[in-house]
């Protein structure tokens, strides 16, 4: 796979960042109208995925997000989350999303389940 080519090259913090932890971590999520808990199962939360500009349109968002997942379950986590954004325009600046694109977390295996903004899903990994 290319992706994984570049990652080899490309170190964690030339690539981009992320923020992940479980989802008790970041209390501002159960404020969120949008973003509060669907249930009651326990899962780490993605509230950043940023890939640098440098980077972008390489597909390397794809390889990064699963460079996150294996990092996940070696921390013993079952299900990830993620609250990417899925633009209703063609064009969406990157910096707005901080927490990523909703087709990145598509191309790494999460689904949505659950959706309160026309622009917001709520998606998950399974990792059992």
């Amino acid at each position: 796979m290319k992706s994984l080519e570049y990652w080899r090259i490309i170190t964690m913090s030339q690539l981009g960042w992320c923020a992940v932890a479980p989802r008790e971590k970041y209390p501002t999520l159960e404020r969120s109208r949008i973003l509060k808990r669907i249930d009651d199962r326990p899962v780490w939360s993605i509230v950043c995925f940023y890939i640098d500009k440098r980077f972008r349109g390489k597909g390397l968002a794809t390889a990064f997000l699963e460079f996150i997942l294996d990092y996940c379950r070696k921390q013993g986590a079952e299900i990830i989350e993620g609250y990417p954004v899925e633009p209703q325009k063609s064009f969406y600046p990157p910096l707005f999303a901080l927490t990523g694109f909703a087709s990145s977390f598509k191309k790494a295996g999460f689904k949505e389940v659950a959706r309160r903004s026309k622009t917001r899903p709520i998606m998950r990994y399974s990792l059992k």
